[in-house]
């Protein structure tokens, strides 16, 4: 039986040819928590803490080719914050009906997604 962490995404690199803005992006948008490794890389750290990674340079962005989705509460609202910190919308809410998913650009050219859970029904009585 595997272990209760086998499978899980743990470690991502982004590239970016700019660190200083992607990072700035990241902890605006998302509230990553950014910060400098031991060897000097600028690494971060998801909302959770489950999830960390470094922006890489001289490294082209993927577009889409693998392709990571962020969760977010409000896609809605999440997309007005992205476009607000720099980044570029490049499939709207919609797309995979029913699904509430939105593609993003980020300022370093990497293609995200966002995923939004769908809001339970409350039960009646």
């Amino acid at each position: 039986m595997p272990s209760p962490t086998h499978g899980k995404i743990c470690y991502i690199e982004l590239p970016t040819q700019n660190v200083a803005r992607s990072a700035d992006f990241y902890a605006k948008t998302f509230d990553w928590k950014i910060r400098t490794r031991g060897d000097g890389a600028t690494a971060f750290d998801d909302i959770t803490g489950y999830v960390s990674g470094a922006f890489v340079q001289n490294r082209p962005p993927a577009s889409p080719g693998l392709l990571v989705y962020i969760m977010v509460d409000n896609a809605a609202e999440m997309l007005q914050t992205i476009l607000a910190n720099g980044g570029e919308i490049t499939q709207p809410i919609g797309a995979d009906h029913p699904e509430i998913t939105a593609r993003f650009k980020d300022p370093g050219g990497n293609v995200l997604g966002i995923y939004q859970e769908p809001m339970q029904p409350t039960p009646t009585k």
